[in-house]
């Protein structure tokens, strides 16, 4: 065995306290006082000091001495009327080790303090703010979801968001109040930690919050973190007997079935990429649908809410409901028992999609059939500004004026063709939808600057039903590339992100890919279908120099959803039939189609018309205000059913229907 020296092990342990911090430091100094002041005392007392100047007088006591020795150590302001040389030298080593001893301590304290003070910033203390809604994780979205839910506590008391990331608490606390600096009554509380830790459960008083966001973290293998973090909160030590109310995004589709199994029914997701896709696929098809879903999903505006059957409308019919409430457009139903009409079909409609719940006792149903007969047990589902707007102050059908019935014949499938700048991994998934709303013979082509994409083109052609697609390699930044394939024969054309380079550098490049569109659209006299994916939306207003009205925002229309269904995860079965190929969905139809282009008519009466098309009428969009960004470019969601509009040739009305 190695023998160490008495300064070696002396040094080892003094090391090992001091680790202590502070307060080692202290217990220190205050071992090296109270040995310094005895020795001193001591020594005065051994050396016979009386104080005196001339020797006379009796020698001090040790009691004394150490008092002397005390004073002299903490004040060296007592040594003034020291008198003999001998006391002097001795008060003087005193007064030099309290001085050395002093420092260090104020050194101690305030580095001490200091500690204390970062520590605090790191933001590490338990939040006792109960009723909170409290965020995940950390990344772009989380601005938006911030100034979202903000929108919606507006009318509530002493609201809470609380935020728990592994991001420093003073540089999140700084982003947040640059990018939402108006929180309005809801107080902003953010906690240091990582989201996969149980101990960080406790610090943001997780069983009591009202609702809980996770949000994808800005790596690699996004859904491992995601699903860990729903796993720790659903199967957590000191987990609450209630359920949680959890909403989290994955992003691949494969780790869904994963997701679902952590989350114990308690957790509801939205499938990031397959969303985007689906919507990017629908609004490139129909000016203006981007800003409808757009506003529906703001809690500023109109929002859709779940609201009780009244008693006037039990036993009456889902045609009646649409007349029954003048500042709501009700889209449909939310049947709290499985209500089969003859056929065996819930809503008496073949292909109309239903969405029930982990229970199977429920289910959305969206624009069944008008002859569906409202239950005690329904509730309305309704477009309105707030949940509590949704008002049976309707005026029926006593307003239709039946003679501004126009029905004109609905085209039903076109071929049509469609142009893709760019790629990214939700093309593919774009390309398959799209499939589901053209006439077989339709074309897609890719334009993309990577060659590889030839190969995973020509893969998906075999999956397609109805369209052909062709690849050509360019770059869609450059405007020789774009007038090359002579964008003017394209019906539609969807712009895509670079999703593998920086946010600001692949939003940029888009960017001018739209403004060399719209140049060329100016030179040709030819307008453009144009759907953009853009990945940040504070670059949106750049776009509107270019006058496009039809933006996909990925990150903000997903923040959007999440912060929806933190506030009603039943939201969930709707969004799913909205989004889905199947069943009814939002459509932008021609107005001469409902009514006669020219006569001032209510909205009841449009209601009334697309009734008899067995289609729900939510709005209208008119052509005068397509480049009107402060009328959401002529999207008029929720209308006023009283109020009188005429509509021309091009303007359109908003309808849930099958196709």
């Amino acid at each position: 065995m190695p023998k160490y020296t008495l300064r070696e092990k002396f040094r080892y342990h003094f090391e090992n306290t001091m680790s202590g911090g502070p307060i080692a430091v202290i217990r220190w100094l205050a071992l090296v006082s109270i040995v310094s002041v005895v020795v001193l005392g001591g020594l005065i007392v051994l050396l016979g000091i009386t104080g005196s100047k001339d020797g006379g007088g009796e020698p001090m006591t040790f009691i004394e001495g150490v008092w002397a020795s005390l004073m002299a150590t903490l004040d060296p302001g007592t040594m003034g009327g020291d008198e003999g040389w001998d006391f002097r030298i001795v008060r003087f080593i005193a007064t030099m080790i309290g001085i050395f001893l002093i420092s260090i301590l104020i050194g101690s304290i305030a580095s001490g303090i200091d500690q204390k003070i970062e520590e605090l910033k790191r933001g590490r203390s338990r939040v006792l703010d109960g009723d909170h809604t409290l965020i995940l994780g950390w990344s772009e979205k989380i601005f938006t979801i911030i100034k979202e839910i903000v929108e919606a506590n507006s009318n509530q008391k002493r609201p809470c968001i609380v935020i728990l990331s592994d991001k420093d608490k003073v540089e999140a606390e700084d982003e947040i109040k640059s990018r939402v600096p108006d929180t309005k009554n809801t107080k902003i509380v953010v906690r240091s930690g990582s989201t996969l830790e149980s101990s960080a459960a406790d610090m943001v008083n997780i069983n009591e919050a009202r609702s809980i966001i996770v949000l994808s973290p800005e790596v690699e293998n996004q859904d491992t973190y995601v699903i860990k973090t729903v796993l720790g909160i659903t199967n957590g030590r000191n987990r609450k007997d209630d359920r949680y109310h959890i909403v989290a995004e994955i992003k691949n589709e494969r780790n869904l079935d994963a997701a679902e199994l952590v989350g114990n029914g308690e957790a509801v997701y939205v499938q990031t990429d397959d969303l985007i896709s689906r919507v990017i696929a629908q609004t490139c098809r129909q000016s203006g649908l981007s800003v409808v879903y757009s506003d529906l999903l703001e809690f500023e505006g109109d929002e859709i809410y779940f609201a009780d059957l009244p008693d006037s409308l039990v036993g009456r019919t889902y045609r009646d409901a649409l007349f029954a409430y003048e500042d709501s457009s009700v889209i449909g139903i939310f049947c709290r028992e499985d209500v089969t009409e003859e056929g065996g079909n819930p809503t008496g409609r073949e292909g109309v999609h239903h969405a029930p719940d982990s229970t199977g006792d429920t289910q959305v149903l969206l624009n069944p059939t008008m002859d569906r007969v409202l239950n005690e047990d329904d509730q309305i589902i309704a477009i309105s500004e707030d949940d509590d707007t949704v008002l049976t102050n309707g005026k029926g059908e006593k307003t239709v004026d039946q003679t501004a019935f126009n029905h004109d014949e609905d085209g039903g499938l076109q071929e049509e063709s469609t142009l893709i700048l760019g790629w990214n991994e939700i093309a593919p998934r774009i390309i398959a939808e799209l499939d589901n709303y053209v006439a077989k013979g339709s074309k897609v082509l890719v334009v993309a600057q990577d060659p590889e994409v030839d190969s995973a083109v020509a893969k998906l052609q075999g999956e397609l039903q109805n369209q052909l697609i062709a690849f050509v390699e360019g770059d869609t930044a450059e405007k020789k590339t774009l007038l090359d394939i002579n964008t003017r024969s394209f019906d539609h054309i969807i712009v895509l992100s670079n999703r593998s380079i920086d946010i600001q550098e692949s939003d940029a490049k888009t960017l001018i890919t739209l403004l060399h569109l719209r140049s060329i659209s100016e030179q040709e006299g030819v307008q453009y279908s144009i759907v953009t994916e853009m990945l940040d939306m504070r670059n949106r207003q750049l776009g509107v120099v270019a006058r496009a009205d039809d933006f996909v925002v990925s990150d903000n229309l997903i923040s959007l959803m999440l912060s929806q269904l933190s506030e009603n995860r039943e939201l969930k079965k709707v969004y799913d039939t909205l989004f889905e190929s199947e069943g009814s969905e939002i459509y932008l139809k021609p107005a001469p189609r409902y009514v006669k282009p020219g006569i001032a008519v209510d909205f009841y009466t449009v209601v009334a018309s697309a009734a008899e098309l067995n289609e729900t009428a939510i709005g209208y969009r008119l052509n005068s205000e397509t480049r009107d960004t402060a009328n959401l470019y002529g999207v008029h969601l929720n209308p006023d059913k009283s109020e009188k509009v005429v509509f021309g040739e091009k303007d359109f009305v908003i309808v849930l229907s099958e196709d």
